[in-house]
Order: structure tokens, then sequence, then C-alpha cells
């Protein structure tokens, strides 16, 4: 078993906590971690390019000139791609980039980077996330007093309304409940804040999907 140290608010040392080997002290696959991350950012592409053929283009379907005679060449309307404001030939339509991994490399992935911060020492344990008040100073405090002042994922219950509105006015900090922790998210902070009942929330949840 993985054994972590818990704090308080003030980093005051005040307990200590046995997580799974299998979540929190897993081989570090990066293969992994590369296949999650550019599933996540192609499922966020909005694949709305798009262009339009001659068919789709507004004009006159008339015919330019007769057919033969002339030495020109044969023409049937201005909405041909050589002419200015013409269709484009096989222009680029609307496209869904999304696809989803399968389930075990996800939670592989996930696993990785909840192993990655604890190997690298960038993950901290708290018995509680209760502020007294929801004020993004007085979290930006408790996070400076943390050592985790820049880039931190925090991740408690939903139910938390304080951290929730405390958290949302930092451009480099962010909440997520340990259902929605993602190894996106993840690797994009520097920091991982969580309370004991989040991480064994996350640690039944990735046991769960072995």
């Amino acid at each position: 078993m993985a054994k972590l140290d818990v704090f308080n608010l003030k980093r005051e040392k005040v307990g200590e906590i046995d997580l799974s080997d299998d979540v929190f002290a897993a081989d570090v696959k990066e293969h992994l971690l590369h296949e999650v991350v550019v599933a996540q950012l192609a499922s966020k592409r909005a694949g709305t390019r798009a262009g339009k053929e001659r068919s789709a283009v507004r004009g006159s379907g008339k015919k330019l000139y007769k057919q033969k005679g002339t030495g020109r060449a044969r023409h049937g309307d201005k909405k041909a791609p050589i002419f200015v404001g013409g269709g484009r030939a096989h222009p680029p339509k609307p496209q869904d980039w999304s696809y989803r991994p399968p389930r075990q490399v996800r939670t592989g992935a996930l696993r990785s980077a909840l192993s990655l911060f604890v190997k690298e020492g960038r993950m901290t344990v708290v018995d509680s996330m209760e502020l007294e008040e929801a004020k993004t100073r007085a979290l930006a405090g408790v996070l400076t007093t943390l050592q985790a002042a820049s880039k931190t994922l925090l991740v408690d219950g939903k139910d938390n309304e304080k951290l929730k509105l405390s958290v949302r006015n930092m451009k480099s900090s962010q909440f997520l409940p340990p259902e929605g922790v993602n190894v996106y998210d993840l690797l994009r902070h520097d920091h991982l804040v969580v309370s004991k009942d989040a991480a064994k929330a996350l640690e039944a949840r990735c046991l769960g999907s072995k």
C-alpha cells in the first residue's frame, strides 16, 4: 500500500492514509498518457470547417454560351471552380474528430497520471477542504501555505460549494470532483491537492474499472 501524509489547511501533518499501489504507485506508462490526451484534444475540435461546392454557390445556372462553334472551352454556368466566385472543387466538409480509447487504456492512463504526481511529490492530501467562507483570496493563501500556489488542481466532493466558488476566479487553478478527474486536466497542472475522501473515491473509481 502507498502511504501518504495527510495535512490540514495549515500544512500541519495530522495523519497518514493508505492508498492502493495499483492506483498511486503504478508504473508510469507514457504511451497511455499520450494516447488519452490526444483523444481528449481530438474530441475538443469543433470540426466545423466547410466550403461550398458549385451546387451550393449562389448564382445563375444559365449556360454562358452555346456548346459549339465559338472556339472556346465548353462551360455550363459561372459556378464552375475555375471562375471567380464559383464553387470549390472537393471543399472541406464538417467532420467529427472525436474517438474514445478502450476503457482499460483510459483507466491505465489515469493510474499512470496519479502515480506520476505521487512519484514526483506533487500530490498533497488534506484531511478536509472545508473553507470558512467563499473567498478567492483566502483560498490563494491556503494554496500558498500548502506549497501549491500555481497551476493547482483541487479535487473534492461536488457538494463543496465554497471551494467551487473560491476557485472559479483563479486563472491557474481548477476544481474537479473525483468522478470528473481526467488525464488532460491532471497533466496540465503542476500540483494536485486532494481531500482524503476524494483520494479514496479516485482509488475506488480506478480499481472498479480494472
